[in-house]
């Protein structure tokens, strides 16, 4: 161990670390992809409204969050997360309706990268800014068409939610411990989409066999990868854990082709690539050289990455 690396490179705690991370990934991209299975019995809203309000419910049960002895600001910041993990599940439901899973996170993951490069205020980050759109920009030689014009411009507008959702979070994270402003985010999220949701799916969110595979969403995209994610960030450093992260959209594209056959052309395949790398390097350069002790452990919603639809 030496100061410049404060984790040995075969540290377990680091690969465990490791592990963790991308079976979060795995799992909440998964869980997309279940969600896509969801549409044609609840509809698009019928299943954000079961992924929100069963994920608070578990979340609230498990954190059993303290509700008094807040200030007026600490309720400030877990409203805007909450409205942030509302509109960026409903967004990012609505996109990959239309369009399949691995595109649609590629273009979510703009989001994240655009706050990264913005962040680093490094030449570097603005080159692999660069290759992001060339990836995008060969996305499109596909057909923009092919991938529907409107399901493009939802992927889009969830990743600026992605955004928002990582600036809400390292608030609510510094203000509250544990995952106990996650828990109370969520379950402002799921106040808000419910009505809508009940609108849209009606009686049919009662159903025994839709209620099951709510569960498992709930599980699979929300519970899961956020306590992962929490556990992870207490193992590796945070520019680890967002280089890891990067890896979204090929796990998407993945789960894409595994749950809903989406095979994707050769060119839509190099140009997820292209994004990947493109975030990875981008995180690399914003987070700049090593740090010369070990990160604290964060509290709360993970306050760095792009962390969770």
């Amino acid at each position: 161990m030496t100061a410049s690396h404060p984790f040995p490179p075969r540290s377990p705690g680091r690969l465990g670390g490791v592990a963790l991370v991308l079976g979060g990934a795995l799992s909440v991209q998964f869980g997309s992809a279940l969600a896509a299975l969801l549409f044609p019995r609840t509809g698009v809203a019928g299943a954000v409204t079961l992924r929100l309000a069963l994920g608070a419910l578990l979340m609230l049960a498990v954190c059993r969050p303290r509700l008094r002895g807040h200030r007026r600001d600490d309720w400030s910041a877990v409203v805007a997360f909450g409205l942030a993990l509302a509109g960026m599940n409903s967004i990012f439901y609505q996109a990959i309706e239309r369009i399949p899973l691995g595109p649609a996170v590629t273009l979510e993951v703009l989001g994240p990268l655009a706050l990264s490069v913005v962040g680093a205020r490094r030449a570097a980050a603005w080159c692999w800014a660069g290759l992001a759109l060339a990836g995008v920009a060969l996305l499109g030689q596909g057909g923009f068409d092919r991938l529907d014009p409107l399901g493009a411009a939802l992927a889009l507008a969830a990743g600026a939610m992605w955004a928002a959702y990582i600036v809400c979070s390292a608030r609510v994270g510094a203000r509250f411990p544990r995952a106990d402003g996650l828990a109370l985010a969520l379950a402002v999220a799921a106040l808000v989409t419910l009505p809508i949701g009940l609108v849209d799916a009606g009686g049919r969110l009662a159903d025994p066999a839709v209620l099951g595979l709510g569960a498992a969403l709930a599980l699979l995209a929300s519970v899961l990868p956020y306590s992962l994610e929490l556990v992870a960030l207490r193992r590796l450093p945070t520019a680890t854990f967002a280089v890891l992260m990067s890896l979204g959209p090929a796990v998407a594209a993945l789960a894409g082709w595994l749950v809903l056959g989406q095979a994707l052309h050769p060119v839509e395949v190099l140009a997820i690539g292209l994004v990947v790398a493109a975030s990875v390097g981008a995180v690399r350069a914003a987070a700049g050289p090593p740090p010369v002790a070990p990160p604290p452990v964060l509290s709360g919603a993970a306050a760095a990455p792009p962390a969770r639809r």
